[in-house]
C-alpha cells in the first residue's frame, strides 16, 4: 500500500476535481479532457520518458491495428510485451529512477496497458470496414488509454463499454451523490487500515517469505497462515481496484464489480468469474471466444481454455511457478466443466434421484467442492508465494503426518519449536523490509515482473 502515501493520491484527487469542473464547463469536451489530464499525471508520476514508453507502445498498436488483422494485433500486443522482461531494457528503464517503487510501477502500468491498447486494436480489426465511425481514431485511443482512475492498476473496462458509458455521459450528467463518495470513501479507509493492520501487526509479506516458519508451524497454524494469505490478497485488491472504482462512479462511469471475498469461492471457474471480473471478460471476449471457444466441440473447448491460460501466465510475467499456477487453474476448470456436464446428463441425474436422499446428494457436491476448494487454494499459495511455497503447503498438508495430537488438536513437533520461534522473530526483522518487497512480489506476480 506504499504507493498510496504518496502522489498517487493527490493524482487521483486531481482527477476528480478536473472531472467534476468539466461536467460543469463543458461536458462535451470531457473525454479530451481527462485524456490531457491522464497525460499530465502519467509525466508526474513516471516522468518524461515512462510517458514516452507508454507513448510509443501505443502509437505502435494504433499502427499495426490499421492491417486490421487480429494475428498481427496480437502479434504486436506479445512482442510489446515481451519487451518488459528484457534484461537490458530492464536496466535502462531502472537507471531513469531513484527507486524500485517507481520503476515497478512503470512495469506494472505498461502490464496493464499492454490489455488496453489490445482491446482497442482487436475491435478495430473487427469493425467492418471501412470504419468511418469517429471513435476508432487514435484521440479516441488516448482518451480510452490514457483514462488515469485505471490507468496504474486496472481494472479492465473494454474499449466497447468505454466508448458507450462515455457517449451516455454527453447524453446527460453524471449524478454526483455525497452519500455515494462518503459511503465509498469510508469502505476504502476501512479496508486500507485492515491492510496495513495485516502487514505490520500479523506480518503477512514476511510469514509467507519465510520457509522455515512454514516448515516449523503446526498443521492447524500452516492452515490458518493460507486462509490468512488468500484473505490478505483479498483485502489489497479491494482497495487497489477500490480506489479507480469509486472515481469511476464519481465520473459516471460503471466499473466491473469489485473482487468477490474468496472465503466464499469453491471453485476454480467461480474465482475467474468473480475475483477480477473485468479480467475475465477481457479473457472471454478476446482470447477464448476467437480461439474457438465450446463451439468446436471437446477438444475445441479444452483448447482454448488451455490458450486463455496461457496468455494470462505470458502476461503476469511467465516466470515457473506461473505456468505452474495456470496448469492448475486449466485443470481445475476442465475438471469441473467436465464434471458438471457428467452430472447434468439426464440418467445420472435419474440415477442420483433413485439412489441418493436429497441430503446425500447435498453432501456428495460438498465432498466434491471440497476438493475442488483444496486445490483451489494450493494454485492461489503458489501464485502468491511461488512454487516453493506451494510445494510446502502440498507437503505439509497432503503428503506429511502429524505425529502428535494435543487435546485442542494438531500440535507441533516437539522439535520444531524452538525453529518456529526462531523463525517468527527472524520474521519480525524481515518486516522492516518486506513491504515493498512484498507489494513487488505481488503486483510483479500479478501483472508483469
Amino acid at each position: 500500500m506504499e504507493w498510496g502515501k504518496e502522489r498517487l493520491v493527490w493524482l487521483f484527487l486531481g482527477h476528480m476535481s478536473v472531472s467534476q469542473v468539466a461536467n460543469l464547463l463543458s461536458r462535451k469536451h470531457k473525454p479530451w479532457i481527462l485524456a490531457v489530464y491522464g497525460m499530465w499525471a502519467c509525466r508526474c508520476a513516471l516522468g518524461t520518458q515512462g510517458t514516452a514508453m507508454v507513448l510509443i507502445h501505443t502509437t505502435i498498436a494504433f499502427c499495426v491495428a490499421q492491417f486490421r488483422s487480429q494475428s498481427l494485433s496480437w502479434l504486436c500486443s506479445l512482442s510489446l510485451l515481451s519487451t518488459l522482461r528484457l534484461q537490458d531494457v530492464e536496466e535502462v528503464k531502472r537507471g531513469w529512477y531513484k527507486t524500485e517503487t517507481e520503476y515497478y510501477l512503470l512495469q506494472f502500468t505498461l502490464t496493464v496497458r499492454c490489455l488496453y491498447y489490445t482491446s482497442f486494436s482487436l475491435e478495430l480489426c473487427w469493425e467492418p470496414p471501412p470504419a468511418q465511425r469517429p471513435f476508432y481514431s487514435l484521440p479516441w485511443m488516448l482518451a480510452y488509454v490514457f483514462y488515469y482512475p485505471v490507468f496504474h492498476n486496472g481494472p479492465v473496462l473494454s474499449f466497447p463499454e468505454f466508448i458507450a458509458q462515455m457517449q451516455q455521459q454527453e447524453q446527460s450528467p453524471p449524478k454526483t451523490s455525497l452519500p455515494i463518495l462518503v459511503l465509498g470513501l469510508g469502505r476504502l479507509l476501512f479496508y486500507w487500515w485492515l491492510a496495513e493492520l495485516m502487514v505490520h501487526l500479523m506480518y503477512m509479506h514476511a510469514i509467507y517469505s519465510t520457509a522455515s516458519l512454514l516448515r516449523a508451524v503446526s498443521s492447524w497454524a500452516l492452515g490458518g497462515l493460507a486462509l490468512a494469505q488468500v484473505l490478505f490478497f483479498y483485502v489489497k485488491y479491494l482497495v487497489l481496484f477500490g480506489v479507480p472504482a469509486l472515481l469511476m462512479r464519481l465520473d459516471g462511469l460503471t466499473p466491473p464489480p469489485l473482487p468477490r471475498c474468496v472465503s466464499t469461492m469453491f471453485s476454480f471457474t467461480g474465482m475467474w468469474r468473480h475475483f477480477d471480473v473485468g479480467l475475465h471478460d477481457f479473457l472471454v471476449r478476446y482470447v477464448y471466444i476467437p480461439a474457438g471457444g465450446s463451439q468446436h466441440g471437446l477438444l475445441g473447448a479444452l483448447f482454448s481454455t488451455a490458450m486463455t491460460f496461457a496468455f494470462v501466465s505470458f502476461w503476469h510475467g511467465g516466470n515457473d511457478y506461473l505456468w505452474c499456477w495456470a496448469t492448475l487453474n486449466w485443470l481445475g476448470v476442465t475438471v469441473e466443466n467436465g464434471v458438471r456436464k457428467l452430472v447434468q446428463r439426464p440418467h445420472v441425474q435419474h440415477s442420483l434421484a433413485q439412489f441418493l436422499s436429497p441430503g446425500a446428494r447435498r453432501r456428495l457436491h460438498a465432498a466434491l467442492a471440497s476438493c475442488s476448494t483444496s486445490m483451489l487454494i494450493l494454485s492461489n499459495l503458489v501464485f502468491l508465494g511461488g512454487s516453493q511455497v506451494g510445494e510446502i503447503y502440498w507437503d505439509r498438508i497432503f503428503i506429511q503426518e502429524e505425529s502428535e495430537k494435543g487435546p485442542g488438536g494438531l500440535v507441533p513437533r516437539p522439535e520444531l519449536t524452538h525453529t518456529a520461534g526462531a523463525a517468527g522473530n527472524s520474521a519480525r526483522s524481515l518486516e522492516s523490509n518486506s513491504a515493498l518487497r512484498g507489494h513487488k512480489q505481488n503486483r510483479v506476480r500479478k501483472h508483469s515482473s
